[in-house]
């Protein structure tokens, strides 16, 4: 595995991240998003069954119990981290993890062959790499045609980026969360990318729901929030995107 001085200190965070058992502080806000999360899965199950699957960046495996119920055909899990993909399968269980193939990559350079995977989906990776080279890999392991579904954090929310500096050791230090213009490179490689933003009104008042399904005040300022996310000024304001698309 070929590893540049930027996945050098990567691999080092989330060892070091993933041997801890205490939850990242940050985690409690991520219920702002529980309708992204539910449109990440719901993207997931209309496109996964029978489909050969990389999840890229898997981390700790928190979507494979997921897809796994979705009926695929194959599921590859790859991370560059081998603490994260131990935890993975610690996560989903000894018996599930016979059914998906965990490789240890770097997914700036990918080692499998091009046209291996019909759907290649990732929740928060692309932002801890070189989107040129990611997405580039992506496209050229992924069949004519095949699908992308990610999530990734946006750096265009001023509450978030000043939170992001008052915690610099909660991230790695080369991770760089989306501008609008990073949306760009997806272009040369995908076609029919669509975007919708979270993460605005659902986040100012996260305090005011414990249970984002069960609450009609969330159901109320996520359905706000894509009103708004109809003009271009409010998107700067998200905190994350879902990005879908097709292979060119």
């Amino acid at each position: 595995m070929q590893l540049s001085e930027e996945n050098k200190k990567e691999i080092k965070f989330h060892d070091e991240l993933q041997s801890k058992d205490k939850a990242r502080f940050e985690n409690r806000f991520y219920k702002a998003l529980a309708n992204m999360f539910s449109d990440f899965d719901s993207q997931i199950e209309q496109n996964c069954k029978n489909k050969k699957i990389l999840d890229f960046g898997c981390g700790i495996g928190n979507n494979l119990e997921k897809v796994l119920k979705y009926s695929p055909k194959e599921i590859t899990a790859v991370d560059i981290s081998k603490v994260s993909l131990e935890k993975a399968k610690r996560t989903i269980g000894i018996d599930k993890s016979k059914n998906i193939n965990f490789v240890n990559d770097n997914c700036e350079k990918l080692s499998f062959v091009s046209g291996s995977f019909e759907v290649v989906y990732g929740s928060g990776i692309l932002h801890h790499l070189k989107y040129e080279l990611a997405l580039k890999e992506i496209s050229r392991v992924l069949t004519n045609n095949g699908k992308i579904i990610f999530i990734e954090p946006l750096g265009t929310n001023p509450v978030i980026n000043f939170y992001r500096r008052l915690t610099p050791k909660s991230r790695s230090v080369d991770e760089h969360p989306f501008l609008e213009t990073d949306f760009l490179n997806f272009e040369a490689y995908f076609k029919d990318v669509k975007l919708k933003y979270y993460g605005f009104l659902t986040l100012i008042f996260f305090l005011f729901y414990k249970d984002p399904k069960n609450s009609l005040i969330f159901h109320f300022l996520s359905n706000l929030d894509q009103k708004l996310f109809k003009y271009k000024f409010f998107q700067k304001f998200a905190w994350s995107v879902l990005i879908t698309g097709v292979k060119n």
